[in-house]
């Protein structure tokens, strides 16, 4: 009895591991053939799928190299050389958004004024950019303000509407380049709307690529096939580079800010100077320029010799390298680049009684650095330029950043032949506030284009505290308005 007891346990456990291994093995199998009828109900279920279509990519009939932004019709003729070196024979794609449409400027040509002149001004700025093979051309809407300060310009434009539809366009034509105005005060570019245009093109650049910014504009339509989609399908869009350029009276220190391209060159293409071909990309304006009976003819034989000076670009902001006099498209590659947010404001700190120029020079001083363009400060000192017998009147701020208030002396010292007519006076400014005023001269007659220069002195209880200085000449084409806001 005791061997056969002994030998149970171990039948026992072959049996029950016997009864196991049949039992993996059938668990085995089971599992290989749920996986089996899972993939293969899987994949008649994927091979039942309809193909969704392909998703439509950028408008590319739209899309540009370079995008000019400027404020009237006839202000792209400043660059139109260039513009038809880039088109003939670099093969450039252009594109240029106006701000306005020029409706409050003269006619030469016959009566048509306001809503009429604008009509016809969209018109020949449109031949006269298929002139040089441009085709995309938009306006802003901003309404034509005869300014000299960019912030009466703006706010004439709708500000933020007008932003809005320039973020538009750039994320429409995509470019590499933007070419505007560039944003500052100066002899002989004094035009409130030219340096409107060149705050909206520089705030676009660095919020186009934001998808918060203007998002109805990057939001997918409902169906992009049906009628009634109210948001827009565009794509974010981070420019590369921005240059600018202008037509400040004094060059001297526009050398090493950026390329020059010389107008006299041949075009390959068109075997004519570029200048020849930039002239006749004006002589479209006919209603801004003194065509008479002869019309375009007249316009070009006027305006031809104007068109031989080389043009040249101060380099903005570059987000792609490159040197600031190499070619506009130096570093630049196909596709798209990431987001670059600009620096943005940062209070400026400031201590004790202190006095500066304001307006859109204390606009600027704050623009520049919010918009990572600094370098901008030491191209030049504040100017204006004065014609003989003129008025200019020169905004001033006076701070007071003390715990007290105080009474602060502003005087003036001003050239030989200029007279003051107001602005020096005490002032009381709040402790911690700042007072704005402005202080008006008139100048000489006659013809004085070497810089002199205007100094405005803040002063407490008889002491000199503060200093700021304008240069200005005395020239003949110098401002008729007044420097406000």
């Amino acid at each position: 009895m005791i061997p056969a007891l002994k030998s149970q346990p171990a039948v026992y456990f072959r049996k029950a591991e016997k009864w196991r291994t049949l039992t993996v093995n059938k668990m085995g199998t089971r599992i290989w053939l749920l996986l089996f009828c899972f993939f293969q109900f899987a994949n008649m279920s994927f091979a039942q799928l309809p193909e969704a279509p392909a998703s439509p990519g950028p408008d590319a009939r739209y899309k540009a190299d370079i995008l000019v932004v400027v404020a009237h019709p006839d202000d792209e003729s400043l660059i139109a050389s260039y513009l038809a070196r880039a088109v003939f024979d670099q093969h450039k794609r252009v594109a240029v958004v106006f701000g306005t449409c020029g409706n409050s400027g003269g006619n030469t040509v016959g009566y048509e004024q306001a809503d009429s002149l604008c009509a016809v001004r969209k018109i020949e700025a449109r031949r006269a950019l298929a002139s040089l093979g441009i085709m995309n051309v938009w306006f802003l809407g901003g309404q034509d303000t005869a300014s000299q300060s960019p912030l009466i310009s703006l706010e004439t434009w709708n500000h933020g509407a007008v932003l809005g539809r320039a973020v538009r366009y750039v994320r429409l034509t995509e470019p590499d380049v933007i070419l505007t105005w560039l944003p500052d005060y100066a002899d002989g570019e004094n035009h409130g709307d030219h340096q409107a245009a060149s705050v909206i093109a520089n705030e676009a650049f660095d919020l186009a690529g934001n998808p918060t910014v203007f998002p109805e504009q990057v939001a997918a339509p409902y169906d992009y096939k049906l009628i009634g989609n109210l948001t827009e399908g565009l794509r974010p869009w981070q420019p590369k580079k921005i240059y600018f350029f202008t037509n400040a009276r004094h060059h001297d220190w526009i050398d090493g800010q950026g390329p020059v391209y010389p107008s006299t060159t041949v075009s390959p293409s068109h075997h004519v100077p570029y200048y020849e071909l930039g002239a006749e990309e004006l002589s479209y304006h006919q209603t801004q320029e003194n065509a008479g009976p002869e019309g375009r003819e007249a316009v070009y034989k006027s305006m031809v010799d104007r068109f031989k000076a080389p043009v040249r670009f101060i380099l903005g902001k570059s987000l792609v390298g490159g040197s600031p006099t190499g070619d506009i498209f130096e570093g630049i590659t196909q596709g798209p680049i990431a987001y670059h947010p600009a620096p943005g404001y940062k209070p400026q700190p400031h201590e004790g009684i202190s006095i500066q120029l304001g307006g859109p020079y204390a606009f600027y001083r704050q623009f520049w650095r919010a918009h990572g363009l600094q370098h901008l400060e030491s191209l030049y000192p504040p100017e204006a330029g004065v014609g003989p017998g003129m008025t200019v009147s020169v905004p001033i701020i006076i701070r007071n950043d003390t715990d007290s208030p105080a009474k602060v002396s502003l005087t003036t010292a001003i050239p030989q032949g200029w007279k003051e007519t107001s602005g020096s006076a005490i002032y009381p400014v709040a402790a911690h506030d700042s007072y704005p005023t402005r202080a008006v001269f008139v100048a000489p007659d006659g013809n004085r284009p070497e810089w002199q220069q205007i100094q405005f002195n803040a002063g407490v209880n008889g002491k000199t505290v503060s200093s700021v200085t304008l240069r200005v000449s005395n020239v003949p084409s110098g401002p008729r308005a007044t420097l406000r806001k």
